[in-house]
């Protein structure tokens, strides 16, 4: 900064000096007379003093040159207008016997605003425009931009700013019709006349693309820009970047852009209410869904966050990532199993939580229909422990994270879960906790699922194994699944079913070829793709919804809620423990396909809710 002032207050004071002088010579017809010449001289000091002040005031040189805006000129404009109202005040009070001409202070601030308003520009002109003239086009990516609205033009601004290498040659819009326009210099081309087109008559070798890009233009997008061997990239939009002052990270496509939607409005107010300064517990913390939760939850500054899981690298890794990035938060890291009543009510007592979500469970299908013991014992006497002590303990809140495979379930998994479901659902009945479950789809890049395990085989050079050509799967990122999660924490009721609207469904097959084609390889050329059947326990198609629950109405923008009647403890209770005394996998199995069918038959006898309008 001392740097800067040092090159700043020399070259101010001589632009001031002269656009003073150039004042007198306009106003006496570039003709002065001794009388002018000894007024210039001698009320020089107090105009320059009066705008170095004046510049102190409203910042002046702590605005960067190179990132000059329209703010920048409003508060040169400002400054200008300060300076002059002060020496028309000097000129009465201080120069009663020789007062300065009032045409040659309007004339002054005239040529101030505009000499320093040019400064500005042409240093802003020579970092975008002539610096890149002068190295020439060497090594510059020639680059479109996808769309032409505020975000791209941030992008614009930003590149332009930073002297990237991305040298952009053109917009391309798909709302433009018919004529090219041209913002901020560069010309702006309708999609319509097709990027393989554009491309060649632009010599065009990249497309970036906003992040606020829905998935499905995105996929379009990459898919055509494929075709015309142009290489797609995603750049974050925030806040900042319209105003060119941070440098935007360029990064290649991502199966998470592919399936990315529009983001979901959230009601942040109501999330915060109910979790700020509350003690919260969350199970399963180490998962995926469970980490995530914690790290969205840490941000609403709760009293107190205590995770629980059984992994204790899991556990370490979190505590490793939360302590360092919120030093001051409380936290307490405990390394538990959730069906061991005896370790769960001692976190139960120490930490008294307030708001309890349950995120420990077994997910894999076809690992679990060779364990049904352990998914049992996980996923329901788990979720009882868990539901019955915060019964007991008075916690406020309760949210069970279960999943579409809940829905008529044909797996182990599944099954399980749909138990755990009705459990919590009856914990509504029994005590004054408030008790809800979320249910969604499946989510993108967790552990052990398709995205990383398709990811592995792309790398050992394939082929990708997919189970059946038509085999399709409700898709969502995990931030976007737990901020819904905690919507839905926010709106539901006790009793309540919450269900995340997750959008179309999409096929495994169609998810490999996107990973392929953004690896930067081609099927069936560089990988292959072979069907190894389906598994057991899997299904085509996931459903989201039984019967009884079709045309229920939405709670908000993404969720619809289920308001069904609670099954009663005593009789859940009941199937609970018919299962739990399972010995042998084949016991547990016929005992679990016995208890879902009558909670999937209890479900047709039920009347549908009226389809909301």
């Amino acid at each position: 900064m001392k740097r800067r002032l040092a090159i700043l207050i020399p070259v101010y004071l001589v632009t001031y000096s002269v656009c003073y002088y150039v004042a007198f010579l306009l106003r006496f017809d570039f003709s002065l007379s001794e009388r002018y010449v000894s007024m210039y001289a001698g009320t020089l000091p107090v105009v320059l003093l009066l705008k170095l002040s004046t510049n102190i005031a409203t910042s002046e040189w702590r605005r960067r040159f190179r990132y000059t805006s329209i703010r920048d000129v409003f508060n040169l404009f400002v400054g200008s207008s300060a300076a002059a109202v002060l020496l028309f005040c000097a000129n009465v009070a201080l120069f009663s016997e020789a007062r300065i001409p009032r045409s040659v202070i309007l004339i002054d601030w005239t040529l101030a605003m505009l000499a320093i308003g040019v400064l500005r520009m042409l240093v802003r002109v020579y970092r975008e425009q002539v610096r890149i003239l002068l190295r020439g086009h060497d090594g510059c990516k020639r680059t479109l931009i996808f769309r032409s609205d505020k975000n791209s033009i941030g992008i614009l601004r930003t590149l332009q700013a930073t002297s990237s290498d991305f040298q952009v040659v053109a917009f391309v819009d798909p709302v433009l019709r018919g004529a090219s326009a041209v913002v901020s210099g560069v010309p702006v081309y309708a999609e319509e006349e097709g990027w393989a087109r554009l491309a060649k008559k632009l010599r065009a070798h990249h497309v970036l693309i906003p992040s606020s890009v829905p998935g499905k233009v995105v996929r379009a997008l990459v898919s055509e820009c494929s075709k015309a061997n142009l290489k797609t990239h995603i750049i974050p939009t925030v806040p900042e970047l319209a105003d060119g002052r941070y440098k935007v990270s360029v990064r290649d496509v991502t199966i998470s852009d592919l399936l990315r939607r529009e983001p979901a409005e959230l009601d942040r107010r109501a999330i915060r209410q109910y979790v700020s300064n509350k003690r919260v517990l969350v199970t399963g913390g180490a998962g995926s869904i469970g980490s995530e939760l914690c790290r969205q939850l840490i941000r609403l500054q709760p009293a107190e966050l205590v995770l629980v899981d059984q992994s204790e690298f899991g556990v370490f890794t979190m505590q490793q990532e939360l302590s360092s990035q919120y030093p001051d938060a409380s936290l307490c890291f405990a390394v538990a199993d959730v069906t061991d009543r005896s370790a769960m009510a001692r976190i139960f007592e120490s930490h008294t939580p307030q708001l309890v979500f349950h995120a420990a469970a077994y997910k894999h299908v076809p690992l679990m229909e060779d364990n049904p013991l352990a998914a049992v014992h996980n996923n329901v006497l788990g979720t009882k422990v868990v539901v019955d002590l915060s019964g007991e303990t008075g916690v406020e809140r309760f949210v069970f994270i279960s999943t579409d495979k809940a829905v008529r379930p044909s797996n182990v998994m599944g099954s399980t879960k749909l138990v755990a479901e009705k459990y919590v659902q009856a914990g509504s009945r029994t005590w004054d906790t408030q008790y809800m479950c979320v249910r969604f789809g499946n989510v993108l890049n967790s552990a052990g699922s398709v995205v990383p395990t398709f990811r592995k085989q792309i790398e050992l050079g394939g082929p990708i194994s997919v189970t059946h050509p038509e085999m399709e799967r409700f898709f969502m990122t995990i931030p976007e699944a737990v901020q819904l999660v905690l919507q839905a924490g926010a709106i539901g009721s006790s009793g309540d079913v919450l269900i995340l609207e997750m959008g179309e469904p999409v096929k495994i097959l169609d998810l490999a070829k996107d990973l392929i084609s953004l690896s930067g390889l081609h099927y069936p050329d560089d990988i292959d793709i072979v069907f190894s059947g389906i598994r057991p326990g899997e299904k085509l198609q996931e459903e989201l919804f039984y019967h009884c629950e079709e045309g229920t109405k939405k709670v908000h923008d993404k969720i619809f809620c289920a308001s069904r009647k609670a099954p009663r403890l005593v009789d859940v209770h009941r199937n609970v423990n018919r299962v739990l005394e399972s010995n042998t996998d084949d016991d547990v199995k016929q005992i679990l396909t016995e208890t879902v069918s009558a909670f999937v038959d209890a479900d047709r006898a039920t009347p549908r809710i009226r389809r909301a309008a």
